[in-house]
């Protein structure tokens, strides 16, 4: 009985870290080149992340994974090259992590979900 209590009890505290974080996402961005903002509309399927971004790059299509609490997604950055987030969600609606612009350098993200 223990034992079951205790699978049930590990199964439901996955369930609590795989937040669903479809919808519309606002990101600050601080980069060593400056800082600006982005928005990012994501549609996710299991693990599988995809959807668009809107920024100061234009607009691009975004692939990427959600694992538990932690995110990752890239996409096309044009002439600046590959742009690449890896994040972590701070309960349902924030996320916070890091981001790489290629050649326009690393730097810092937090975003909030609309």
């Amino acid at each position: 009985m223990k034992r079951i209590a205790l699978l049930f009890f590990l199964f439901a505290t996955g369930l609590v870290w795989s937040a669903d974080v479809s919808g519309t996402w606002a990101a600050a961005v601080v980069l060593d080149a400056g800082s600006g903002t982005a928005t990012f509309v994501f549609q996710q399927n299991g693990e599988t992340l995809t959807g668009t971004y809107n920024g100061v790059l234009g607009d691009a299509k975004i692939t990427g994974t959600v694992k538990g609490d932690q995110l990752e997604w890239s996409f096309d950055g044009g002439e600046a090259g590959k742009v690449t987030y890896k994040g972590t969600l701070d309960g349902a609606s924030k996320m916070k992590g890091t981001a790489e612009y290629g050649a326009l350098g690393k730097g810092t993200f937090t975003a909030e979900k609309k």
